[in-house]
């Protein structure tokens, strides 16, 4: 049997003098998370991906720059004259399983014509990509405030509760963490706080939570300072209301080798102001005029 290749490369693919701002819009687009480097003529040049921009920024703190020195020069891929062969597919397989790749280009004539995307391969094939964090340490979720921003929603349920798709925030919060092994959740409470603990109470469950009650409202972060009894080592702590894609084992692992007090995980923001900027100096003269600046932020 013949193996089908996906052909809408269109998205992507990025020239190797990009900009690195230039590559991150791409990589929002793409839910694989990768972008295959091509010249002019179709040529792979290698592969992209969100982890060798965040080793850049961690690296040279800036957002400037291209990608001519940060991708991988040496990609894996396949000839498609190799596509009939049966055993084909059971060799991606293991490949994917054992090197954790997202997709696999395919080349023909040494030209880039498509790709094989890893769920592709992987109908009734069981593959567990999230490392485990041996160390047993816990999650604080925050989930004390009002969600005035959510009104009128969070008027009847608390931003915790509110759902996306069939589930409600906080467990697609709590299943993000456990899937890394974090079994212990320390869940801080205030506003509509009795709500959250008894819908919480009745969930299926194999891990352990405690709720922790502010007397007052603290705050963001504040209440943190409730835990100073409960914890004595690392521990991740997370908003009520934030979806994180990332490997967490390896964020854990960055943090205990730089021996940091604190780890950042930030997102990258683009933001295009719709309106031409002014810039004066002190006497009201004007300095320059930029019409719709963009910007990129960590946030």
């Amino acid at each position: 049997m013949v193996m089908e290749i996906r052909t809408d490369i269109k998205k992507l693919l990025i020239h190797k003098k990009s900009t690195i701002i230039d590559a991150l819009k791409k990589l929002n687009e793409s839910a694989l998370k990768v972008l295959l480097v091509v010249d002019e003529n179709l040529h792979l040049l290698g592969t992209l991906s969100d982890g060798d921009i965040r080793r850049y920024i961690l690296k040279t703190g800036s957002l400037e720059g291209d990608i001519s020195g940060i991708y991988n020069t040496n990609p894996f891929y396949i000839d498609s004259k190799d596509l009939a062969d049966k055993k084909l597919i059971y060799k991606l397989k293991k490949i994917i399983k054992d090197r954790k790749y997202s997709i696999i280009p395919v080349l023909e004539n040494k030209k880039l014509i498509g790709y094989i995307e890893w769920s592709d391969l992987l109908d009734n094939y069981e593959i567990d990509f999230h490392e485990k964090i041996e160390d047993n340490i816990p999650c604080v979720i925050m989930a004390g405030g009002k969600g005035t921003r959510l009104k009128p929603f969070t008027q009847v349920l608390p931003k915790p509760l509110i759902p996306v798709k069939d589930k409600t925030i906080i467990e697609l919060i709590i299943e993000q963490f456990n899937k890394f092994g974090i079994n212990k959740f320390f869940i801080t409470l205030n506003y509509k706080g009795k709500l959250i603990e008894t819908y919480l109470e009745t969930i299926e469950k194999d891990f352990e939570i405690e709720f922790i009650y502010e007397d007052d409202y603290l705050g963001t972060a504040g209440s943190l300072s409730l835990l100073k009894n409960y914890i004595n080592g690392d521990f991740f702590v997370s908003n009520c209301d934030i979806l994180v894609n990332t490997n967490l084992k390896k964020v854990y692992d960055f943090h205990k080798k730089e021996g940091s007090y604190l780890t950042s995980i930030t997102s990258i923001l683009h933001y295009k102001i719709p309106y031409g900027v002014i810039n004066i100096n002190e006497g009201g003269i004007i300095e320059s005029i930029i019409e719709k600046p963009e910007y990129t932020f960590q946030i």
